[in-house]
């Protein structure tokens, strides 16, 4: 708990007494503003923004053409639900995210609330292209906290173990991640095993995968997993899905991470920093899968909310105006040429090299140096020494040891930096 703190100290405890005992937090601080990469509480301490919301800020806090948009929707209209009156901002952004996506031919895109219900209607969405149930993902997968994408969320604590158990017709494939001795080879071979074992390839509506998987520890989906899903999805007619919800919006480097292959999905979730912080989500696909469902069958009171969908719009213009593709890279050498020295200072925690594509950078702590064991209890000491010295930082990874780092790509060098140097900081303590 921060130091000398009454006012954030008071709120958590009112915190426990109101709030349901299974939302976690991570942060033992309540914001009072915030702006770009920097929040302050409500006694007015300020903190560099090292988690942006779990990659929902990746243009900042309240940056100013995503408020004003907000704003000028506000003075027309705020709902209408689009499946009673239809209106131009939702059209215009699905047009938007149809031309950006890496998909060929032609596109279209629904938009929802949250990315749980992005993944959970990706998959009604190949359920109906397909006429098939089955689903396959991966370990260590985080899909959303709903009861489908819940199942196919591949880590049983703390999302399945309390809840009974998940829905049926779900198998999980390891995933390959360096030194688990898992290859790409194996995880091919384990769906095929999948396919003898437990569901016939015939009946397998979809194979969903995080480009990057986010809660399992920031660990890129090799190529040649890509190219081997393709090709076993091609051979059995099965739908291939981009879970983008954390990885989207520039975060890699490229506005989808699925820029970094050579093969195309055919259906992407999009959530997170596609509004700025506004709730919006959504699913881009191949038009002819997209249209497989009837007319009522997808959609929610509040998707495509005009107000999150202006913002989204402003967030795509801010991405062209501000270069910010270049940006993420740009923070992402600077993150990684930290967090390498880091790696080989000896007055500092054992931490391994940095992973991650463009400024979705994460790194593992360690028990001894030079080996692979991590060490969970020291991660959640540097997380906790880390807020009580202003940085906002967060942990993930299947063993509770990687330190994730999802800074905005707003940020200014001089903030990106000032939060390393208080990295260093708690490492060294």
């Amino acid at each position: 708990m921060v130091a000398n703190s009454a006012a954030n100290e008071e709120l958590l405890a009112r915190r426990h007494e109101a709030v349901v005992r299974g939302v976690s937090y991570a942060t033992p601080l309540f914001a009072d503003r915030a702006l770009n990469s920097e929040v302050w509480d409500v006694e007015g301490k300020r903190y560099v923004d090292f988690a942006g919301g779990i990659a929902v800020l990746n243009t900042g806090h309240c940056h100013p053409h995503v408020v004003a948009a907000i704003r000028a929707q506000l003075d027309r209209f705020t709902h209408t639900c689009f499946q009673v009156l239809q209106y131009e901002p939702y059209v215009r952004l699905s047009e938007r995210l149809n031309a950006l996506a890496p998909i060929a031919g032609p596109a279209k895109s629904i938009l929802l609330t949250t990315g749980a219900e992005a993944t959970e209607n990706a998959i009604k969405i190949a359920r109906a292209a397909t006429g098939r149930s089955g689903i396959i993902a991966f370990t260590g997968a985080f899909h959303g906290r709903t009861a489908l994408a819940n199942a196919m969320t591949g880590k049983v604590m703390p999302y399945k173990k309390p809840f009974g158990p998940p829905l049926p017709g779900v198998w999980h494939a390891p995933f390959p991640i360096a030194g688990s001795n898992v290859s790409v080879e194996d995880t091919l071979s384990y769906i095929n095993f999948i396919f003898k074992a437990d569901v016939d390839a015939s009946q397998v509506a979809a194979i969903i995968i995080e480009p990057v998987q986010g809660e399992g520890g920031f660990h890129p989906a090799p190529p040649e997993l890509m190219r081997g899903l393709r090709r076993i999805c091609d051979a059995h007619g099965i739908v291939l899905v981009a879970d983008e919800v954390q990885t989207g919006f520039g975060r890699t480097g490229k506005m989808f991470a699925m820029e970094h292959y050579d093969v195309q999905p055919d259906l992407i979730c999009v959530a997170k920093s596609l509004a700025g912080g506004m709730p919006l989500s959504g699913v881009i696909g191949r038009a002819a899968i997209m249209d497989a469902a009837e007319p009522g069958g997808l959609g929610g009171t509040y998707g495509g909310n005009p107000l999150a969908c202006a913002a989204a719009l402003a967030v795509l213009d801010v991405f062209e105006q501000e270069r910010l593709l270049d940006r993420a890279n740009a923070i992402g050498d600077r993150l990684r040429a930290a967090i390498e020295r880091f790696s080989r200072a000896n007055n500092l925690v054992p931490i391994s090299g940095p992973r991650g594509p463009g400024a979705m950078v994460a790194f593992d702590i360690l028990k001894q140096r030079g080996s692979d064991e991590p060490d969970a209890e020291m991660t959640r000491r540097v997380t906790r020494v880390a807020h009580e010295n202003g940085l906002i930082l967060l942990s993930c990874g299947v063993t509770a040891s990687t330190i994730r780092i999802l800074v905005p790509l707003t940020a200014s060098d001089a903030i990106v930096d000032e939060g390393l140097a208080i990295l260093e900081k708690c490492l060294a303590a």
